[in-house]
């Protein structure tokens, strides 16, 4: 996967060049700390899954899994493109999902064990993006960096989080914020209205 990431990087933008000496780092081993929060999880949602993390090294880990499935969320038709030729190179037990978060989350079918993101919106609105599959029961692994307290500060305005902050393996700054429920603060409206 690596391999492919950095050939298909020479022309599109997959991750940050300045990250790239320390990928194996970075990108792959923050993504595997994941599977240690849900040890048992087979259907997993990946949000903004860009340049495959942490979505395609799930996959990769999970590919001995019966009936495990990594479904990669994506707007970009150039990173769809690369998350699709990673997952046909290897057999890859996972697919990909070439359309907005907003319109796959609550069209999604089943309610998968973990939906994951990294990299991709401050926690206020990742929640909201989120909020269909969660309210679902599904368990919210979402990698953040140093702002993480300042995030949740914000985002406790909108939402009443059960959570638990994980120290990230990769960097002392950063956490994963494990969420397994989540209410909105907003009152409910009413339909007789």
């Amino acid at each position: 996967m690596v391999e492919t990431l950095l050939e298909w990087q020479q022309t599109r933008n997959l991750i940050s060049p300045s990250t790239i000496p320390i990928i194996w780092t970075r990108h792959v081993a923050d993504s595997l700390q994941l599977l240690d929060l849900a040890p048992d999880a087979k259907t997993w949602v990946d949000l903004g899954s860009g340049g495959g993390f942490p979505g395609l090294v799930l996959a990769i880990a999970l590919m001995e899994r019966a009936g495990a499935k990594i479904h990669l969320v994506e707007s970009t038709a150039k990173k769809c493109a690369f998350l699709q030729a990673v997952i046909d190179s290897l057999a890859l037990p996972a697919e990909v999902h070439c359309q907005r978060i907003e319109n796959f989350v609550p069209t999604f079918p089943t309610k998968p064990d973990v939906v994951t993101a990294r990299a991709l919106a401050p926690l206020p609105k990742l929640l909201e993006m989120a909020f269909p599959l969660l309210k679902r029961g599904t368990r919210g692994l979402f990698l953040k960096g140093q702002d993480v307290g300042a995030e949740l500060t914000e985002a406790a305005k909108y939402w009443i989080i059960s959570h638990k902050l994980v120290p990230s393996r990769t960097d002392d700054r950063a956490r994963i914020v494990v969420i397994d429920n989540l209410e909105s603060r907003r009152p409910a409206r009413r339909l007789d209205r």
